[in-house]
């Protein structure tokens, strides 16, 4: 591929091969744009039924359906919460919103997921629950995670807001947790746009969540608009629910491809030293919602932000890594302890950035991008 050929290449874009249009339209067509709708329940339902789990909430996005499974535990102020630090920001602002204070954890350096050795030092008498979030795609080390949580008391929360059909020892991510989270943002292997989804296996978790999420109107009786909670209002349109039934419809199928996708620039990265791309260790699928890189500069020759703009001149969009929670200003304000090193989470933060990685990307596209980078380590 030539320049004059190249084109701008998204760092990921929504892949719509199914059935979304014909939902969708069904839904205007019909007039059910709203938060009711036949959508809403099969959505839920076929989601739920692709993590092997009993039920699914169907919310407005991923962090609503994460604040969401704290409310439905009874998180509140006073309570810690064990979260990785490196991660998304949203994962510490949800702790933040039921007034319980997220606790930071650093990554292991293989997958980057939290460290499940360094979870015990963290556990006090106020710690209340674990979050781990499976980063990019790829399931954290769940059984040592439940292995602490049941000694010491502590309910699950997964994140799994970028792990869509990820499997640790053969079950998928979101049925390991008391509750789980899920985002269907665009850029994720299944979406609705905006969206996200609390799943759990356990009934009153479930009902807890179906009336929290809807200012807490009674959810077995006439609507009298006295509420004797304080609710929220995290209704998904059936719009948007029209367009995750098809997704879920070809959940296997985008799976596959993002897979593929790694595969590929692990055939062309392997072997250029100083690129480290996130592994899929044994037991794990890794689902790939990112293609992770990390670069080593003094083996590379160039730091990461210098690679990140050569690849930009060459219309290939990036995207730089999550930078740790122990360095957030907002935390710090909310009176995180903010103390102690993350030796890990920092070299992520200042060496790690993701490739393009749309379930779409075509082969020649992937080659490119990579003779990209293999292209700059030569140039002095």
């Amino acid at each position: 591929m030539t320049n004059r050929d190249k084109k701008f290449i998204p760092v990921c874009e929504p892949t719509l091969l199914g059935n979304e249009q014909t939902y969708v339209a069904e839904a205007m067509e019909t007039g059910w744009i709203s938060s009711a709708g036949k959508f809403i329940p099969a959505f839920e339902e076929a989601f739920a039924a692709y993590c092997g789990v009993k039920y699914g909430v169907a919310v407005c996005n991923g962090t609503d359906a994460i604040h969401l499974a704290l409310v439905a535990l009874g998180i509140g102020p006073g309570d810690e919460v064990i979260i990785p630090d490196f991660t998304m920001i949203a994962s510490a602002f949800t702790v933040c919103y039921t007034g319980a204070k997220p606790v930071f954890v650093d990554a292991e350096p293989y997958t980057w997921n939290i460290d499940p050795a360094r979870i015990k030092e963290k556990v006090t008498s106020q710690t209340k629950a674990i979050m781990p979030v499976h980063i990019y795609g790829h399931p954290c080390e769940m059984e040592s995670i439940l292995e602490i949580a049941s000694k010491y008391g502590l309910f699950v929360i997964e994140d799994a807001a970028e792990a869509h059909g990820a499997e640790y020892k053969g079950k998928k991510a979101g049925d390991f947790g008391d509750i789980s989270a899920f985002s269907f943002f665009a850029n994720k292997n299944i979406t609705t746009g905006e969206g996200g989804m609390v799943v759990t296996n356990n009934k009153e978790l479930y009902n807890r969540a179906r009336y929290y999420k809807n200012l807490c109107f009674p959810l077995d009786a006439p609507r009298t608009y006295l509420h004797e909670n304080i609710g929220f209002n995290y209704r998904m349109s059936n719009l948007h629910a029209a367009v995750g039934l098809a997704q879920v419809e070809k959940a296997d199928e985008y799976r596959a491809m993002r897979i593929r996708s790694a595969h590929l620039y692990r055939k062309y990265l392997c072997n250029v030293s100083g690129i480290t791309l996130q592994p899929e260790l044994p037991g794990c699928l890794n689902v790939y919602w990112m293609n992770g890189v990390l670069v080593t500069p003094g083996v590379y020759r160039h730091t990461r932000d210098e690679l990140v703009a050569y690849l930009k001149t060459q219309g290939i969009d990036t995207r730089n890594f999550f930078i740790g929670m122990h360095r957030q200003p907002s935390l710090k304000k909310f009176g995180c302890n903010m103390e102690g090193d993350y030796p890990v989470s920092d070299n992520l933060a200042t060496n790690g950035f993701y490739l393009p990685s749309a379930s779409h990307l075509t082969s020649d596209q992937i080659r490119f991008i990579s003779e990209q980078i293999i292209e700059f380590k030569k140039k002095k």
